[in-house]
């Protein structure tokens, strides 16, 4: 086998894990009253049927001022056992083993229950940055109370039939924020010295051992360095790890903290982050503690897990993401077919992207994720259709895919030399060369399940005369135009021109950032990195306000770093040799901006829908998909790429 390491067992306590791939806690959507719902038992049915050896269901709260969303687990009164036990008892049937995570997130309360902001309780009072709340001090009482819960919570999730519980002590939630010397100013025995900011998580771990049966497996998520001048260091880190590994049977050890712009981008980071680079915190506290350790933050392929366990730097490794883009994937690695692995590229914008905006999970390149119920099965066409698809974007490429794997005769026209529409630009950004995965793998796919693909091949009316398709699936996607500006536009330029090299700025450039997306941005980190003075101008209110949290901050980051100065709220007015003319959007006065050698414009594509005259003359079955229907995503692309194949 070629992953040895990678599909060994592992016994943890009463526990012994089919191999060493675990889905981490993570948010899912697929909660409503505080309850697993059907849907969320298929969403990880699903993963467990694709081999993952441990699935950690997401933060549970344990107490009612836990309670921020109802988007939220609870386990805090007996009502929620035969709802987990329904999720124990059909992960198992699956091979899977099961843990939830024990949650209180303290001040760092992110959402709103019944539209109102809930009072956030903490160890002293330090409002929390990134989450504008303003935390009472906990009592004795309460501080007792809260540590009660935790023992409960555990009891009732052993009580339904689950492996484990992990205590949730990372990313600045509750038990970090004791622990912290910085947040934690108490003056009693809960804080000061080491020892007493220990107490709380010291006292909430005794209390789970001593309410749960013996062979109940008990853990703590850690934050190896929350990567925030406030927070929790290395070095911290490690000495808490050390004091704490006694009390545990592992440690799942993570990055980052929710109290910072700079600590939250490492909760989901993105694809400019290495791969694996939490493993080496992982290694140091391995190696102090003697106990299993988790680890996880961008292990993407099964290679790259591989290489932790052969170095010895964890015991399991956490591939949230990449099941969430091939819950197969395990089993893939197990049978060494790696190369039809729908690999994660790390976007961001369907998992953690949809769950800051109140959706469900999901992943741009397998819109069936967090719609296992709906899409779960793939129902075979009743009758075999010769179908043509117009396009060799994403969208084309998924509807190939589902329509050949249906049973269908599919030929895909691409009138260029490469497939991937937009994202063949899009893959030239820095930091966003993965990108370019979400075509290798959709490709890929499609050829899998039988799809003929032509490249440099056009389709015209001539073409649709003589191949006579019984159906149509128009994905020819959009192009990029430059907006109506007023005066002179010899220093306008396209952002796909400046990227493909056909180009070439002057000096002093301002970047149009209508999108308010990865263009912009990349775009600006790219000018500026090769020694050109930028400026953003951006439409939105902040620079890339159209991205997932995490990724916006941290792009925001180095674009600082870079001294790229940002202009918020800004419509491109006109240019007049090497001035360019604004509109403030919220106040409508003028915003001039001087010796400007060229205006870079990362604007709205067009649709191209050149082909459904013809379609509609010759009585054509024809199904639309992409941006040819409107430009938007990858995601909106692929998604419709699919249920054009479906409806036929």
């Amino acid at each position: 086998m070629r992953f040895k390491l990678l599909f060994s067992p592992l016994a943890i306590r009463g526990a012994e894990l089919r191999n060493r791939i675990f889905t981490t806690g993570h948010d899912t959507g697929l909660v409503v009253d505080n309850r697993p719902t059907d849907a969320l038992v298929a969403y990880h049915r699903a993963r467990a049927r694709g081999g993952v050896g441990l699935v950690i269901l997401q933060a549970t709260g344990v107490h009612p001022t836990a309670r921020f969303s109802d988007h939220l687990l609870m386990a805090d009164d007996d009502s929620c056992i035969p709802h987990f036990r329904k999720v124990a008892a059909a992960l198992h049937d699956d091979g899977a083993r099961v843990f939830v995570q024990l949650h209180h997130p303290g001040r760092e309360m992110m959402n709103r229950l019944y539209g109102v902001q809930r009072p956030t309780i903490a160890p002293s009072h330090m409002p929390s940055e990134r989450n504008r709340t303003v935390p009472r001090v906990m009592d004795r009482a309460l501080i007792t109370e809260i540590i009660a819960s935790y023992g409960a919570a555990a009891a009732r999730m052993a009580e339904a039939g689950l492996d484990g519980v992990e205590v949730v002590a990372s990313h600045g939630y509750l038990p970090a924020q004791f622990l912290s010397a910085r947040l934690n100013q108490r003056t009693d025995d809960y804080g000061g010295s080491f020892d007493n900011r220990l107490r709380f998580i010291a006292e909430v771990l005794d209390g789970i051992r001593a309410a749960v049966p013996a062979s109940f497996v008990l853990g703590l998520r850690h934050s190896g360095d929350e990567h925030d001048d406030a927070g929790i260091d290395g070095d911290e880190s490690l000495a808490i790890a050390t004091a704490l590994a006694p009390r545990l049977d592992f440690l799942n050890m993570i990055a980052g903290t929710s109290a910072s712009s700079s600590g939250a981008m490492h909760i989901v980071p993105s694809m400019a982050t290495e791969h694996a680079y939490v493993a080496p915190l992982a290694q140091r506290v391995r190696e102090a503690t003697q106990i299993p350790v988790f680890v996880a933050g961008r292990i993407n392929q099964p290679h790259e897990a591989e290489m932790i366990l052969e170095r010895g730097q964890a015991d399991l490794c956490g591939m949230t993401r990449a099941t969430i883009a091939d819950p197969d994937m395990p089993n893939k690695a197990r049978q060494n077919n790696t190369d039809q692995i729908r690999a994660c590229v790390g976007c961001n914008q369907a998992c953690i992207g949809h769950i800051q905006h109140g959706l469900h999970v999901s992943c741009i390149q397998h819109p069936e994720t967090g719609r296992e119920l709906e899409l779960g099965q793939r129902r075979k066409a009743a009758t075999a259709l010769k179908v043509m698809v117009v396009g060799g974007g994403p969208a084309g490429l998924k509807a190939a895919a589902v329509a050949a794997e249906r049973g269908h005769h599919v030929t895909l026209h691409e009138k260029q030399r490469y497939l991937g529409g937009q994202v063949r630009f899009a893959q030239l950004l820095p930091g966003r060369a993965e990108f370019g995965g979400v075509v290798t793998n959709l490709a890929r796919e499609a050829e899998a399940h039988g799809a003929v693909i032509k490249r440099s091949s056009p389709v015209t009316r001539e073409v649709l005369e003589q191949e006579r398709p019984d159906a149509v699936i128009l994905a020819t996607g959009s192009t990029p135009v430059l907006p109506v500006l007023e005066g002179e536009m010899d220093g306008v330029m396209l952002a796909v021109d400046v990227l493909r090299h056909t180009a070439k700025p002057g000096h002093n450039v301002v970047i149009y950032d209508w999108r308010a997306d990865w263009v912009g941005m990349g775009l600006a980190l790219k000018l500026a990195g090769e020694g050109h003075q930028v400026r953003r101008a951006v439409t939105a209110p902040c620079a890339g306000g159209a991205l997932p949290h995490p990724t916006r901050d941290e792009f925001n980051a180095r674009l600082h770093r870079l001294g790229v100065m940002v202009y918020p709220w800004m419509r491109a007015y006109g240019m007049d040799g090497r001035t360019a003319y604004f509109t403030h959007t919220a106040s409508r006065q003028p915003v001039i901006l001087e010796d400007v050698d060229t205006l870079v414009a990362a604007y709205a594509n067009e649709q191209d829908q050149g082909l459904v005259a013809d379609l509609s003359a010759l009585g054509i079955h024809t199904l639309s998909a992409g941006d040819c229907v409107a430009p938007r995503t990858v995601e909106e692309a692929v998604c419709e790429g699919m249920r054009a194949a479906l409806a036929l």
